[in-house]
């Protein structure tokens, strides 16, 4: 490890630095995203595990994205919160790295969730009568740890690996959070940053993408095959929601992370990295509670579940 790595002792997050007038309302922004996030993404988390129901491949799969999405939240937001309210631009080495390591893991889980989301779909449309067979309890919990265990591995190789790179140019970090893409402008390293990049763009992000889309490409040409229109519309509507969510994921990291490292897009890459970071966990619930009918319908039972039981209290009493 270079020297210059442990001479310091803390960096600077400078995103927000010139709004000294408007933190406060940055903050109540910031933090109406993270509430409604956290909250949307518990409720996903709820329905799934109290409603019967809801126990099959796809809902135990977007349950773990919500929790994914959690994780991603709250390794970025609340730090730039306490920045907002605090207007103390500090953030410590071991901070830095450790909000790194698990915003990494969060975006590396999520790329691969997302793509087994797909094969899932994929599955149930073009073949239906093995879905059971294909997708059964065994095979999706296994898929469900390998994905963990990768995101875990991937994101700790990462976070040694960018440790290990020396920092010669500043420690102000250009972004809300210690992202990997602020964290290169500030290395000597620069080509060893590349390789890295490169490697983990092709390993989890090209790999599960082209799955997704190898995915969709088979679902569609297998709904173009239906006769009826009504039925295309129908059962094209059971992974609307999913292809939302992929959609929005990838091209706002596409945005985020294709785009060169340059001084004059500052600006551009703070606001990707809020929409990738904040904005697309917090959308994922709403997406799914509002397209989804079995979500709908789940959370319908459980609400009316819970006025029954209050219903029979009243009436105890």
């Amino acid at each position: 490890m270079d020297s210059n790595w442990t001479s310091i002792k803390n960096f600077q997050i400078v995103a927000f630095s010139n709004i000294a007038e408007q933190s406060h309302l940055f903050f109540l922004l910031f933090f109406a995203i993270y509430m409604t996030g956290l909250l949307g993404n518990l409720i996903i988390i709820s329905a799934v595990t109290i409603d019967v129901r809801l126990r099959n491949p796809m809902y135990i799969f977007l349950c773990n994205l919500s929790l994914v999405d959690i994780i991603f939240t709250s390794s970025t937001l609340p730090k730039l919160m306490d920045i907002l309210l605090s207007r103390n631009f500090s953030i410590s080495f071991l901070q830095c790295f450790t909000q790194l390591y698990f915003f990494m893991f969060a975006a590396g889980t999520e790329d691969i969730l997302l793509s087994l989301m797909a094969y899932d779909r994929y599955v149930a449309i073009c073949r239906p009568l093995h879905y059971h067979l294909i997708m059964n309890t065994n095979k999706y919990v296994l898929l469900l740890l390998g994905t963990w265990i990768c995101g875990s591995v991937n994101s700790l190789f990462m976070t040694v690996s960018i440790y290990h790179f020396d920092l010669c140019r500043s420690n102000k970090i250009n972004n809300f959070f210690c992202d990997i893409k602020a964290l290169e402008k500030i290395s000597c390293n620069n080509f060893g940053f590349h390789i890295i990049l490169y490697v983990e763009t092709l390993i989890l992000a090209f790999c599960p993408f082209l799955l997704s889309v190898t995915s969709y490409i088979k679902i569609i040409s297998s709904i173009l095959m239906i006769k009826s229109t009504n039925s295309r519309r129908k059962t094209f509507s059971t992974c609307t929601s999913h292809l939302t969510v992929l959609i929005i994921f990838y091209g706002t990291g596409l945005c985020m992370y294709m785009n060169p490292p340059s001084d004059h897009l500052e600006m551009q890459d703070m606001v990707f990295s809020v929409l990738y970071t904040a904005v697309t966990p917090m959308l994922n619930p709403l997406i799914y509670s509002l397209r989804n009918k079995e979500v709908k319908r789940a959370l319908s039972r459980i609400v009316n579940r819970g006025n029954l039981k209050n219903l029979s209290f009243l009436k105890g009493r």
